[in-house]
């Protein structure tokens, strides 16, 4: 069978979701495995996201057996054409051509506390993460698709919380520097089905500036049986 060469389509914004579908769902693999290869995490937002990125996605023989080999994974990059500083930037020289475009996901830690709360840590999923998409402080290339995971560290009804997400985007929020976000949203997190045997993964749309519309892919990890006791 002829191998897909997205430039055919002109690296339509469908080949570029497809993509990264993929590469999700390999993510969800590595998920699945840290939780079994790592009964104990530590619970900062940045030694978890650690964990995955060195441990699978830069590990040579888990890129090997997950499918991982075309992609090439950098964490806490600083963007060139931005000030923000990505939690994991994803390059893959099959599907993009231009030095500025790249897959961003971000990580952002989630708890069962102050749900609906402006100052919880739903609200700094929205403030500090979705809004980085929206406001210009990340780079959002013209494959107009990024992601987010959310690091569940105690034990949650997880749907639930997806509406207690939802309802908070619809509330002014602030930055951690202060400064009143809009996640400009066009549709809130949704249940979306394209990874088999893996039940939290959502999607949402918003309108940033200038005017265009890009998708955000949501995967949340639980976590919460892997804490350690603080």
């Amino acid at each position: 069978m002829e191998q897909l060469n997205a430039s055919i389509y002109n690296y339509s914004s469908d080949i570029y979701q497809l993509e990264f579908e993929n590469l999700l769902s390999k993510l969800v693999i590595c998920y699945k495995k840290m939780v079994k290869d790592f009964p104990i995490l530590p619970r900062g937002e940045n030694e978890i996201r650690d964990v995955l990125i060195l441990n699978y996605l830069k590990n040579n023989e888990k890129r090997n057996e997950i499918g991982l080999t075309d992609y090439l994974f950098e964490r806490e990059s600083v963007e060139d054409f931005t000030v923000g500083r990505t939690d994991i930037k994803v390059q893959t020289m099959k599907t993009f051509v231009k030095q500025e475009e790249y897959y961003i996901i971000e990580c952002k830690l989630l708890d069962n506390t102050n749900t609906r709360g402006t100052t919880g840590l739903n609200a700094k999923y929205i403030s500090n993460g979705i809004c980085r998409f929206t406001s210009g402080y990340y780079h959002t290339s013209d494959n107009n698709v990024n992601g987010m995971i959310g690091f569940v560290v105690t034990s949650m009804d997880i749907v639930d919380n997806i509406a207690n997400i939802n309802y908070l985007m619809t509330r002014e929020l602030r930055n951690s520097d202060d400064e009143i976000v809009n996640p400009n949203t066009i549709s809130s997190l949704t249940k979306t089905m394209f990874i088999p045997d893996f039940e939290y993964q959502y999607k949402s749309e918003h309108k940033v500036i200038p005017e265009r519309i890009i998708s955000i892919y949501h995967l949340m990890f639980d976590f919460s049986g892997n804490m350690m006791n603080y």
